[in-house]
């Protein structure tokens, strides 16, 4: 469950082992699944202040967690603090992005998606 994982991380934190993203990207799917945007995002926070550097499957993750709850305000911010994190946007990145601007009835935010897509070619496809 979430709250077992939960309580594994913050095990391995007190006891200072040495985390990686592997370890938060894991966490951070378990929050996805579970529909818990805000503690993917607490823990993204978290992870961040750690040191641990996010990676595409980090924020891609993380993005996908708000993306469930129709958060696209929140999509939009993972994607550009990617962006200014030097880290490569996907296909996946921008399918949770849009797809959350569709939930949250922001389908001109999406529209806009898809041409940054193709100014950075990064190839669309079905969601």
């Amino acid at each position: 469950t979430l709250e077992t994982t939960l309580l594994i991380l913050s095990w391995h934190e007190k006891n200072s082992y040495e985390l990686d993203s592997r370890h938060y990207n894991a966490v951070l799917d378990a929050c996805a699944k579970a529909g818990k945007w805000t503690k993917a995002l607490q823990l993204f926070g978290a992870m961040t202040k750690r040191t641990v550097e996010p990676s595409t499957i980090t924020f891609n993750v993380s993005t996908s967690a708000c993306e469930k709850r129709g958060e696209w305000e929140q999509t939009l911010k993972l994607l550009s603090s990617m962006t200014r994190s030097g880290v490569q946007l996907n296909a996946i990145s921008f399918n949770a992005a849009i797809s959350a601007c569709e939930k949250g009835a922001a389908w001109e935010k999406a529209l806009q998606l898809l041409s940054v897509m193709a100014q950075i070619s990064v190839l669309p496809d079905t969601i």
